[in-house]
């Protein structure tokens, strides 16, 4: 690059993490990137026989008849990119994989499905792939960013977006590309790259992520074979900033995340309901806990949340289960009534319709307010005439992570063992707690899927 050529964000962007070594990531990382691990699975076996799995299946994976990858809690087989997309479908079919702020999406569930369809086809050591996690998490936390918050504002799903460039930038790790190739993968990322949030609250938006992990992992392969891309397909003129965010990207904003491990502050999903639900649901837990939620004296609710929330999940009378995960006070209502937010059987068709749930629902009024986070909440009843509040912010990364790791295990087991058994169920998730210890990223597939 000559002197007076400005730098190209899209090359910084790869400097920034093509290099990461398994012994650069701090223990805690390491740690992280294997509760991601165990996490995407129980949310893709829970997911794997969802109707928009069993559609997916029906379509492609039975035409196709191909055998090169296997399909997560299904003894189907497909081909690497269609296996991907089944699998990143199906672990986000029900909106309980795990998330992160910078991001502002769901990171784990583009990116995995697309090492691990290619790590079975490549026989890649559990290590490479652990390191390669990392590496694509880094990326699309700070691609996210880079792009702020006029991408998500502008009405995209970054985790369709953003999701398809870590997933590229994955690959490109696992297969050892040289930097010209990172950045035509990352091109190629980029014009592929899609999804909007109206589709929330519907299969659309599970397809996202399954698309982010195929064509992430789609991009990486043609770069590998010397196919062409806008190597700086970020900053150009009518690049992917350009348009999906309004804005030129400012490669200062890089400088701040220098030798740290963004995975890191992955955030985990203990309500199976849209993450920014949680902190009102926490809030109302609180208040119902403390004795504040006799459901037939409540005579009004309040939930006061970032005007953010607004335009994700304020869907006001949810008819569906699945529009049901995307309404603030469906869920509120759920909590004040003590039901299990985080079984899956709780956010049902029929439970949306029960006229208790209605009756309160109704009577829970959302108010933006600015001064609050996206992970914030504060939930006021009035009963009888009595006032109570409580506050709940869901944005804060667990400090403890043995404590972060038992908890998974028993989210995982709850969601997995239905489809494996109990027995599989434990021996998959010692292994994916373990990932960076595996011979064969194959023996992860195959203690996961059913065939």
């Amino acid at each position: 690059m000559a002197a007076d050529e400005p730098a190209s964000v899209t090359r910084a962007l790869v400097e920034a993490v093509r290099g990461i070594r398994y012994d650069d990531i701090p223990d805690e990382a390491r740690e992280v990137a294997c509760h991601c691990t165990l996490d995407f699975l129980g949310s893709a076996l829970a997911g794997s026989h969802e109707a928009l799995t069993d559609i997916l299946v029906s379509e492609i994976v039975r035409s196709e008849a191909a055998r090169e990858a296997r399909l997560i809690g299904r003894s189907e087989r497909a081909s690497r990119l269609t296996a991907a997309l089944v699998n990143g479908a199906a672990g986000h079919a029900l909106d309980f994989d795990d998330t992160h702020t910078t991001m502002a999406g769901h990171p784990s569930v583009s990116v995995l499905p697309a090492l691990l369809a290619l790590g079975e086809a490549e026989r890649i050591h559990g290590r490479a792939l652990l390191t390669a996690l990392v590496a694509g998490i880094e990326l699309e936390c700070r691609l996210g960013a880079l792009l702020g918050f006029g991408h998500y504002a502008a009405g995209f799903h970054s985790t369709g977006t953003v999701g398809t460039f870590g997933a590229a930038a994955a690959c490109a790790h696992l297969l050892g590309l040289d930097e010209d190739a990172w950045s035509q993968a990352l091109g190629l990322a980029g014009t592929q790259a899609a999804g909007l949030r109206c589709s929330f609250g519907t299969m659309a938006k599970p397809l996202h992520a399954g698309r982010a992990a195929s064509a992430g992992l789609l991009a990486a392969l043609l770069a590998r074979r010397g196919f062409t891309a806008q190597p700086q397909i970020l900053e150009v003129s009518q690049g992917f900033a350009a348009t999906h965010a309004g804005a030129e990207p400012s490669i200062a904003i890089l400088d701040q995340y220098a030798g740290r491990f963004l995975i890191r502050e992955t955030l985990f999903k203990y309500h199976a309901a849209c993450y920014l639900t949680h902190a009102a649901i926490e809030a109302a837990a609180q208040l119902r806990k403390q004795g504040h939620t006799d459901a037939d004296a409540i005579g009004a609710v309040e939930v006061h949340v970032s005007p953010v929330l607004l335009g994700v999940c304020n869907i006001e009378a949810p008819t569906t289960g699945l529009e049901g995960k995307f309404s603030l006070r469906a869920t509120t209502a759920l909590a004040l009534l003590g039901d299990d937010t985080s079984d899956l059987a709780t956010y049902s068709d029929a439970k949306m319709r029960e006229p208790r749930l209605i009756a309160l629902r109704d009577r829970v009024r959302v108010v933006p307010t600015e001064e609050s986070t996206p992970t914030q909440a504060r939930v006021v009843v009035e009963t009888q005439g009595r006032h109570a509040e409580a506050a709940a912010d869901t944005g804060v990364p667990a400090a403890d992570l043995a404590l972060q790791r038992d908890k998974l295990r028993r989210k995982f087991l709850a969601l997995a063992t239905p489809v494996l058994g109990v027995a599989a169920a434990n021996r998959l998730a010692d292994a994916a707690l373990s990932v960076h210890e595996l011979t064969a990223v194959e023996d992860l597939l195959h203690l996961a899927s059913t065939g």
